[in-house]
This record gives C-alpha cells, structure tokens and sequence, in this order.
C-alpha cells in the first residue's frame, strides 16, 4: 500500500514540477469497469511459451475466466500522461504459492493498484490508444500479493465536452512476492469526468498608461514626431530649422544655409572657410586658426605635423609617430636579425657568450637612442608540460633584460614577457619547425 500512495504523490510532484502541456489535460474522471482475471493462459504461458499458446489455441475459454467489477479514478498530468487508481473485486480459484487451494467461491480477490498512462494521442482525439504501467498489491483471504501490472489500451470518447469516455485495457499482473501469482486482467469499462468544466473568467488587464516615447508631454498618439523631442506648436515636431543652425526658419534670412544670429542665420562672411570672418583673418585665403589669426599653424619640419602637435618640430615625421621619425620601425630589422644570434644552454636560461656579440648590438643601439624602448619576449616549443614552457620562456626573457641592464641600459625602458610554446610560428611537429619556435624576439618601442 505505501508503494500505492508513493507512486500517487511523485505523479502529483512531478506534475507540480515539471512544466508539461495541458491544453488537453484530463479532468478527474471516475469509471466503473467489467473485469476478468485469466490465471490458466498466464500459468501456461509460463509452462510453454505465450507464442505456442497464442498458435495451438490453448488460451482460456470465457467459463474459465474469473469475472468481477472494478471501480477506476483518473486525472491527467500532462497532455500524454494520465494517472489512474483502480480497486477490482473478483471471484477467481486462485492458488496462493505454498498455501492450500480454495474452492471457487471460498473468497474474493481484491486487487488494487496505481498506473501512469502513456497516451500517444492526447485527449483532443476521440481514439487514443495508451501504455501503462505501475505498481498493485491484492488479498485474498489473508494473503497479500504485491504485484506489477503492465498493458495497453484504448480510450474512446463518448462526448469529449462531457469527459464521458469508455475504456478496454488488457494488462499482465506479474507477482513480484511470494504470495503473488502472475495472471492476465482484461477490462471494459465507461467513466465520465467529475467536477465543474467551468473555464475561470478572465479580467482584462487595465489598458497601458499613455507612451510618450521622447518624453517632451506629448504622447505617441498626438506626436508627428514621437522618437524626437519637439513643441505641442509642431505637433510634438523640433521646431523647424531647415539648414540647422539654431535658428528657426522664421527667423532665419538663410534658411537654407547655416549661419549665426549675429547675421540673422547667415554665414559669416569666410573666403578661406577656416571659421574666421575675414575681417579678423590675416591670412582670409589660407585656412588657419584663431590663435595665429586665421592663419595656419606653423609647420617647421614641414611633415603635415603642426609644431602644437608635432614632439620632434625640427625632424620629419609621420602624424602617427605625433611627427617625430620612427626610429623603432627603421632599426628594426636590425634588431631582428641580432635576436636570431642569442642562444642559451638546452633547457636552461643560462645565456651562452655566443649571444654577447648580438645583445652588445642592442645595447649599443639603445644607447644612441635614448628614446627608445625594448620589449624582450621569451618563446618555447611544444616539448614537455606547458606550465614548465612558460616558466623557462619567462626566464629566458628575464635573462636577455638583465643583460641588457647591466650594460647600463635603464630597466625602465626595458619590458620582459614569456610566452611559452602558445604562440608558435611553425609546426611544432619537425625538428625544424621547433628550432623556429623556440626563440627571443625583441621589438623596439618608442618612448
């Protein structure tokens, strides 16, 4: 019994749970159903096989059946899952295992057990055919049996708006105690649902308050112009401004061309368009700026970097290097051809005095260009653990700084980073591709 009521409240919970479709769910229905218990095809399909009873006709006629009544109650779970509780009364010569025989009506058998239906139509559909499966326990006399019954049916609706429908089930009841004998159970049945159908009345939700998308007190329904704030003059419209200089057409003598109010929205009068009228520009045919007078800012070097921006004013350069030279990108190459040269003892962040002559190069370099930096970076191949990698490449390119900083070169200017074997630049698969990879590289900065 408490397998019953445990399997009741986990359908209950896993309704409550699980978010199922119900749009077709069933309402609490109640059936009463004719049943008969088959014991002797049970008890010979077991001897033979349930084929060989099915082909020699062997099965049980209907006087060999025991018949009774039952009373079932079912509610949905969900669109395909139905729960059902059924309690059968039968009168059958039932042979309790290792108890004595009783007569035909020396007792009744009452079975009663709980199923989840799987339906493979849902209740929309006036023939459903369905699986069960669940757990029972029977008495007879005073012999309780627990027991598993498996089956099929099919659910047919009498009047779907009713919930009036009748049911045919076949099931096998296999013992699952020592007191429970395995047997077939068929039933028909008619059932009809329970409660009101009545659908809840549902409230409209009170209209939206009022939007006012551009928040200038009008609302969107009024508004011309609902995304862009304006006047309740325009119809919630910016005022108009045809060639949107701040000045409305009405009292706009330009309105086409943008002006100030100075001139009542005309332009002032500009020849070299630099902004400055020109009255005030001493140079009214060259664009300047109000600092030299409307004339251009000086250019000494003469690179397209005016001298306010230009950190090297007596040296070219382009306006990415704020007009200095870029020295970092014309030595370089010379840079990259000593970081070939440097070399350390294998597995080991010991630099050998092969490398001297190469970071001498270096460190003479940025002597004679003191503003310029070096970022040193430590590289590896794929062999061995990857956290080991990156400790020896950071060691490597700590290695190459101190160097260099021992030769006077301030720390400051210099930056040191491993990267062990993540940013390979050949395949790590050949000797050769690993030599590649394994390497320091060094990348002038300007300062």
């Amino acid at each position: 019994m408490l397998s019953l009521l445990t399997l009741g409240s986990l359908g209950s919970a896993y309704a409550q749970v699980t978010p199922l479709p119900t749009a077709h769910k069933k309402r609490p229905t109640l059936a009463v159903n004719f049943i008969a218990n088959d014991f002797r095809t049970a008890a010979l399909a077991r001897q033979k096989t349930l084929g060989s009873v099915l082909s020699d006709g062997s099965w049980s006629s209907p006087n060999q059946l025991a018949y009774g009544l039952g009373v079932q109650y079912l509610v949905g779970l969900s669109d395909h899952l139905d729960f059902s509780s059924n309690l059968q009364l039968s009168f059958p010569r039932y042979a309790v295992p290792g108890k004595p025989t009783f007569g035909l009506q020396d007792g009744g058998l009452t079975a009663l057990d709980a199923n989840i239906h799987l339906k493979l139509l849902s209740d929309k559909y006036r023939l459903v055919p369905y699986l069960s499966a669940g757990v029972g326990a029977n008495l007879y006399k005073v012999y309780w049996g627990a027991y598993m019954p498996f089956g099929a049916g099919l659910q047919f609706a009498l009047d779907k708006e009713a919930g009036v429908y009748a049911f045919s089930n076949f099931q096998y009841r296999l013992g699952v105690s020592d007191l429970a004998v395995n047997h077939f159970n068929y039933s028909i049945g008619i059932g009809g649902a329970i409660g009101s159908n009545k659908e809840p009345k549902i409230i409209p939700p009170p209209p939206p308050p009022p939007v006012d998308t551009d928040k200038d007190g009008i609302i969107d329904e009024q508004d011309k112009c609902p995304t862009v704030p304006g006047v309740a003059k325009y119809q919630g419209c910016p005022v108009p401004d045809t060639d949107k200089d701040g000045i409305n057409d009405d009292n706009d003598k330009c309105p086409t061309v943008p002006g100030v109010a100075k001139y009542q929205g005309c332009p002032v009068p500009d020849t070299d368009k630099d902004g400055i009228n020109d009255e005030e520009d001493k140079c009214p045919t060259v664009a300047g700026v109000a600092k030299y007078q409307g004339c251009p800012i000086p250019d000494t070097d003469g690179d397209g970097v005016n001298d306010e921006n230009d950190k090297c004013p007596n040296e070219a350069g382009p306006a990415s290097n704020n007009g200095c030279p870029e020295k970092a990108k014309q030595m370089q190459a010379k840079v990259d051809m000593a970081a070939k040269q440097i070399y350390f003892a294998t597995g080991s962040s010991k630099l050998l005095p092969t490398s001297f002559t190469s970071l001498n190069t270096i460190v003479k370099l940025l002597q004679e260009n003191t503003d310029l930096g070096l970022d040193i970076e430590g590289h590896t191949d794929n062999t061995g653990k990857a956290a080991n990698n990156m400790k020896l490449s950071q060691a490597r390119a700590e290695a190459v700084k101190a160097y260099i900083a021992k030769k006077g070169i301030d720390a400051s200017r210099l930056t040191a980073n491993g990267y062990g074997d993540t940013m390979p630049v050949a395949d790590n698969k050949t000797n050769a591709g690993k030599a590649k990879n394994r390497r320091v590289e060094l990348k002038l900065k300007q300062l």
